[in-house]
């Protein structure tokens, strides 16, 4: 393969990188200013190699002609656009207005092309067509001089000031140029009539076309990484692949160029496009079929080259659909703090919501935590007045972004939330009412929010608000629920204890009767006092239901407790004809509170006996259940009888205190406390209770313990759980 055959594959394959490139990028935002700039600059670098492409094939002179005036026409746009692009991404006022005469001035020069005063003609030599200038060309390469000179020294003085992100993409920009720059002159030399490097008998070659398949690399880096697009073009996972498939197929190119320079007779244009062809397509191939083929090593490189930008758009959605799964405040909040910090890299953030109470905004959660509220915010302040008036949604807090169309109240609400330190708040609306804040703090990054940032946390305030008054609802719903089951358990209380105390009053009352005889006193008395003791037990069950009650936890055996329970219940069942069988296939040492657990299982039993039928038959098992855990195991004790079941209706009830159906049993109506205070010991231990019942068919308790109590399964109030309420009433 001959110095030709290299310029025509380097070309081509420069032309092609290049045109995609900018397909990709414009196919992002093709309405952005910036995008469309892009696009024109990267439209004469395809052109100006696709002109190098064709001049190194052998055509007549006045096709070569031809083709050497469509190359210059994009070498002459290269500068300006790169120039006008480098305005917009500083972004500098004083650039954008040279740029206009500067189009102006170049369009002269792509005039003077068609006019043949740019060049007059072009010469064959050993590497193709070169073009031979005309006077126009030597004032053009004096003002592109001193254009890329100005720009260069614009660029390396901004870098030195510009915040991190920034300045890396200033410096990507800046070795472009300069590679250009230099390479492009490496490419005058012919031009200038030199077919050899001055004071050297070294040939000339050119260096453009292939510069510009490594510019490749450097303005994909510069614009997919680092949003250079009018901070629209964000690295998807598509565009990250795009890259990964650019730069294998870069390595490969260079290697099979160094590989066909040691052994030209080996290669072919044949052989050399077909190992180009089969490494992209194996690339491909690996990439989707295999996408975890290359598991080992680290990927600190690929981070580096790539950024980390293309999981940005992933987590935030992921977080947003995320968001109506999410219950509790004190589960939210991490999270969302993990995603406002970790990945918007966000320095602080507020969020505060509206008290309907005293009609104010009060601190809700805040990062990094900070001590007071903002309770002088009320209904009417500039914040709240800005956002009821205008439905916007956002207000931006940093002059940097927006200081064109400030209206006073805009102003005002600044100034009220500047304390916050805001670059943006976004408000919570409850239909058109203002019910909380989003205040954002500047990048720790020390970047500008971009666009793209902006309308991916819109949509995240849209919906965190939705989920926040999701919360608040639960929490209005179980206040209420709370509320009424007060109202329940009192209207219970107050029926069972008049209906126990009845008796008592009137015994007393027929006490002051003189007259009353001993035997009539005597079979009144045992009943009266029969029913204090019940009035006794009934209210020492309510303080065990109301009361925080601690466990006494030892290591026992479950199984002896267990047996306890039934040598207790054994007796009333008997006197029904009812037989109960315990059944362990295996020792169960647990840390319990044995005391509990013997009154637990006793109710469960008793229930069991009134519920069955007189020469019925009480099941209670007690088996091991397959290991979940390494620390600790998991025991499941099952009680079963076949007495008349439970209705569906009852049985979302039986848990609800003071509810009760026991009409018959023991001859005493049931207190309605009993499964509710075997689920509150069960939750003590930090266990599990579920019931399944048919009517007609029996009903089965199971308790699932675990074999070692959790320390932390021990429940606190929600730490939001005040700012909720607050928001809530």
């Amino acid at each position: 393969m001959n110095v030709l055959d290299v310029i025509k594959i380097t070309a081509l394959t420069a032309t092609l990188f290049n045109f995609a490139l900018t397909l990709l990028v414009l196919g992002k935002d093709w309405k952005s200013a910036l995008s469309r700039v892009y696009c024109l600059w990267g439209l004469c670098l395809t052109l100006w190699n696709l002109g190098v492409f064709y001049l190194s094939q052998d055509i007549s002179g006045a096709e070569a002609f031809r083709w050497a005036k469509m190359l210059q026409i994009g070498v002459i746009f290269l500068p300006v656009t790169m120039f006008h692009l480098c305005a917009i991404i500083l972004p500098s006022e004083r650039l954008r207005k040279v740029v206009p005469a500067l189009y102006l001035i170049h369009l002269g020069f792509a005039l003077s092309v068609f006019l043949n005063w740019f060049i007059v003609g072009v010469r064959r030599i050993d590497v193709g067509y070169w073009s031979i200038p005309g006077p126009a060309f030597f004032w053009y390469c004096n003002f592109h001089v001193l254009v890329s000179t100005g720009l260069m020294y614009v660029l390396y003085s901004r870098q030195k000031t510009a915040p991190e992100m920034q300045r890396k993409r200033i410096r990507s920009l800046l070795w472009a140029i300069i590679g250009l720059w230099t390479f492009g002159t490496n490419d005058l030399l012919p031009i200038l009539g030199h077919d050899t490097y001055p004071f050297t008998h070294i040939k000339f070659f050119p260096l453009g076309s292939l510069a510009a398949v490594f510019y490749v690399v450097i303005i994909g880096y510069s614009v997919l990484q680092h949003r250079l697009l009018d901070f629209n073009v964000i690295l998807s996972r598509f565009a990250a692949q795009f890259v990964r498939l650019i730069l294998m197929m870069i390595i490969g190119f260079t290697l099979l160029l160094i590989a066909s320079r040691v052994k030209p007779e080996q290669f072919s244009v044949y052989s050399f496009c077909a190992a180009l062809v089969t490494l992209f397509v194996s690339a491909l191939a690996a990439s989707l079929l295999f996408p975890k083929f290359f598991g080992k090593g680290s990927d600190k490189l690929e981070r580096r080259l790539l950024g980390d930008h293309f999981e940005y758009h992933a987590r935030v959605e992921a977080f947003i659909a995320a968001l109506p799964g999410f219950s509790e405040a004190e589960y939210l909040l991490p999270e969302l703090q993990g995603l406002l910090v970790g990945t918007v890299k966000a320095r602080s953030f507020q969020i505060l919501l509206l008290d309907d109470t005293s009609r104010a905004f009060m601190l809700f959660h805040a990062y990094p935590a900070q001590p007071g509220a903002a309770e002088d915010w009320q209904i009417g302040t500039p914040i709240f007045k800005y956002f009821q008036e205008t439905h916007a949604k956002f207000l931006l807090c940093n002059l940097l972004y927006d200081t064109n169309h400030e209206s006073s109240v805009q102003r005002q609400a600044r100034e009220q939330i500047k304390d916050f330190e805001p670059e943006f708040c976004f408000p919570f609306y409850a239909g058109s009412d203002v019910v909380g804040l989003l205040l954002l703090g500047p990048k720790s990054t020390g970047d500008l929010y971009t666009p793209y940032d902006l309308r991916l946390l819109t949509e995240l305030s849209s919906s965190l608000c939705q989920a926040l008054n999701q919360i608040r609802l639960r929490y209005q719903l179980q206040v209420a629920h709370e509320q009424d089951l007060l109202g329940r358990m009192s209207r219970g209380l107050a029926h069972d204890l008049n209906n126990l105390l009845t008796p008592v009053q009137t015994l007393l009352q027929l006490l002051q009767d003189p007259s009353l005889k001993r035997e009539t006193i005597n079979e009144l008395l045992p009943m009266g006092l029969r029913n204090l003791d019940t009035v006794r037990a009934y209210v020492s069950e309510a303080l065990f239901f109301s009361a925080n009650a601690k466990l006494n936890g030892k290591r026992g055996l479950l199984n002896d407790a267990v047996r306890e329970a039934v040598a207790l219940v054994k007796a009333p069942a008997e006197t029904k004809g009812i037989s109960i069988s315990f059944q362990d296939g295996h020792e169960a040492s647990v840390e319990m509170d044995t005391v509990l657990i013997k009154r637990l299982v006793s109710n469960l039993l008793s229930n069991a006996v009134d519920a069955s039928p007189g020469g019925s038959k009480i099941d209670v098992e007690l088996t091991l259940l397959p290991k979940t855990e390494l620390s600790r195991d998991w025991y499941r004790l099952k009680v079963i009888d076949r007495g008349e079941g439970i209705s569906p209706e009852n049985l979302q009830r039986v848990f609800t205190p003071y509810f009760t159906t026991k009409n018959t049993g023991d001859g005493k109506r049931g207190f309605g406390l009993g499964l509710a205070i075997a689920r509150k010991i069960v939750h003590l231990h930090g266990g599990n209770l579920s019931i399944a019942s048919k009517v007609k068919k029996g009903t089965t308790v199971q308790v699932d313990l675990p074999s070692r109590i959790n320390s932390s399964h021990e429940t606190a109030p929600a730490p939001h759980e005040r700012a909720l309420g607050m928001a809530a009433a």
